[in-house]
C-alpha cells in the first residue's frame, strides 16, 4: 500500500493544464494523471487532445477534456463555470499555454501579432486566475505553477514582443504569490524549462537538431516532482539539461 501511494501522490486531486495538447502540457498532463490526478486538459484543437487523453486512459489514468481558445474573451470564464459545477476544489493548475510571434526588431513588431501573444501570455493568465482563485482557495493544498522563458529576463535583440509578454507574465505570478502566500494554502512556483524539444523551440532555432536539448518529458517529471514538495512560494527555477 505505501509503494503504491508514494507511486501516485495526487490521487483524488483535480489538475488543469493549459497548453496540454502537445510538448511540456501535453507531458505534464500524462505526468500527473500517472501520479494520480486527473487532469483536466485544455488547449484550442480537439484532435490533439483527444490523444493526450486517449494514452493517459491507455495507461489507467484519468483526465477530462476541455477544448477552448484561451484568447477568446468568455472561453475562460465557460471553462471555470464547468469545472466548478463538477468539482468543489482545484488543486494544481499548470499554466503552459503561450503564443510566440515572429520574431524581430521592435519597431517592426506587427501589432496583430504582439495583441495575439500578450492576450495569450499575459491577459489570459490573469483570467485564469480570477477565475480559479475561488477553487484553488477551496484545496487543502493547491499549487500553481506558470511556465516561463529565459528571455523573460534576459532579453534579446529581436525577440521584444515575447520577451516583453513574459515578463509581464512573472510579474503578474509573482504578485499573486504574494498575495495569497499569507491568506491560504496557495502556492506559486515560476519554471523556466530551458532548453527543451518542442515545437516552439522549433520555431525559434530552426537550423538546431531536435536531439540537442532535453525532451518535453524531463520537465514533466521535475514539475510533478516540484508539485509534490514544500515549496516556498513564490518558487523559482530552471530546468536543466537532462
Amino acid at each position: 500500500m505505501a509503494s503504491t501511494a508514494a507511486a501516485r501522490p495526487f490521487d483524488g486531486q483535480l489538475a488543469l493544464v493549459t497548453g496540454a495538447s502537445r510538448g511540456i502540457g501535453a507531458a505534464t498532463a500524462r505526468a500527473l494523471a500517472a501520479a494520480g490526478a486527473h487532469v483536466v486538459l485544455t488547449a484550442r484543437t480537439v484532435k490533439e487532445l483527444e490523444a493526450v487523453e486517449e494514452a493517459i486512459f491507455a495507461a489507467g489514468g484519468h483526465a477530462t477534456i476541455a477544448p477552448v481558445d484561451l484568447t477568446e474573451p468568455e472561453g475562460i470564464a465557460r471553462l471555470a463555470a464547468a469545472i466548478s459545477g463538477r468539482w468543489q476544489a482545484l488543486d494544481i493548475m499548470v499554466i503552459g499555454a503561450a503564443a510566440f510571434p515572429q520574431l524581430g526588431p521592435v519597431w517592426q513588431i506587427d501589432s496583430r501579432d504582439f495583441n495575439k501573444t500578450v492576450t495569450l501570455n499575459l491577459l489570459s493568465t490573469q483570467a485564469l486566475i480570477a477565475n480559479f482563485d475561488a477553487m484553488l482557495k477551496r484545496s487543502a493544498d493547491a499549487r500553481v505553477i506558470g511556465l516561463t522563458s529565459t528571455a523573460a529576463t534576459a532579453p534579446r535583440a529581436y525577440w521584444g514582443a515575447y520577451a516583453a509578454s513574459k515578463a509581464a507574465f512573472e510579474v503578474l505570478l509573482d504578485t499573486y504569490a504574494q498575495e495569497v502566500q499569507n491568506v491560504s494554502k496557495i502556492r506559486v512556483a515560476i519554471v523556466n524549462p530551458g532548453a527543451t524539444r518542442t515545437a516552439m523551440r522549433a520555431r525559434a532555432y530552426p537550423g538546431e537538431p531536435p536531439e540537442s536539448v532535453k525532451p518535453p518529458e524531463v520537465v514533466a517529471d521535475r514539475l510533478v516532482a516540484l508539485l509534490g514538495e514544500r515549496f516556498a512560494t513564490p518558487h523559482r527555477e530552471t530546468v536543466n539539461q537532462a
